[in-house]
C-alpha cells in the first residue's frame, strides 16, 4: 500500500468527495431543492462520510482513523437509506438511484476496505512518528550538550 501524505491523497476520500458532489448536484433540482428536510439531511449525511474521513486521517492516530472510518461508514449507511426515501417519493427515477446508491456502496466497500487494511498493517500513525521524532532530537540535543562538556 502506497504511504499518503494528507487525506486528499486517499482514494477513499476522493470517491466520498465525488459522490457528495453529485449527490449536491442532484438534490439541487426540482422538486428535491424545494424539499428542504430530506434534501438537507440527504446533503448531510453525504458530506459527512468525506468529512469524517478527513477528520479522522488528521487526528494522525491509526485507532482514531479507524474510528472515524466507523463513522463515515455509518453516514454511507444512512446515505443509502435516504436514497431509497427519495426515490420512492419520485425526486429521481431508477437510473439515477442506481448511481447513486451503488456510488455509495463502492465508498462503503472501500471504507470497509481501508479498515481492515489499517486493523492488520503495522503503522502507527502520524502522531508516533511526531513524537519519536521528537524524542530522538531531545537525544541529539543531549548527546551534544555531553559532547561539549
Amino acid at each position: 500500500m502506497p504511504t499518503y501524505n494528507s487525506f486528499e491523497d486517499l482514494p477513499v476520500w476522493k470517491s466520498a468527495k465525488e459522490l457528495a458532489i453529485l449527490i449536491y448536484k442532484i438534490t439541487s433540482r426540482g422538486n428535491f431543492s424545494r424539499d428542504s428536510g430530506l434534501r438537507d439531511q440527504i446533503q448531510r449525511a453525504a458530506v459527512s462520510v468525506s468529512s469524517n474521513i478527513a477528520e479522522g486521517f488528521e487526528r494522525g492516530t491509526k485507532q482514531e482513523l479507524i474510528q472515524f472510518l466507523y463513522i463515515a461508514r455509518g453516514s454511507c449507511g444512512e446515505l443509502r437509506s435516504q436514497l431509497f426515501i427519495a426515490r420512492d417519493i419520485g425526486y429521481f427515477d431508477s437510473k439515477e438511484f442506481d448511481g447513486l446508491y451503488n456510488g455509495a456502496k463502492k465508498v462503503s466497500k472501500q471504507i470497509s476496505g481501508f479498515i481492515e487494511y489499517l486493523r492488520t498493517a503495522h503503522i502507527l500513525g502520524q502522531k508516533f512518528h511526531d513524537r519519536r521524532s521528537q524524542e530522538a532530537k531531545q537525544f541529539l540535543e543531549e548527546l551534544e550538550r555531553i559532547k561539549k562538556k
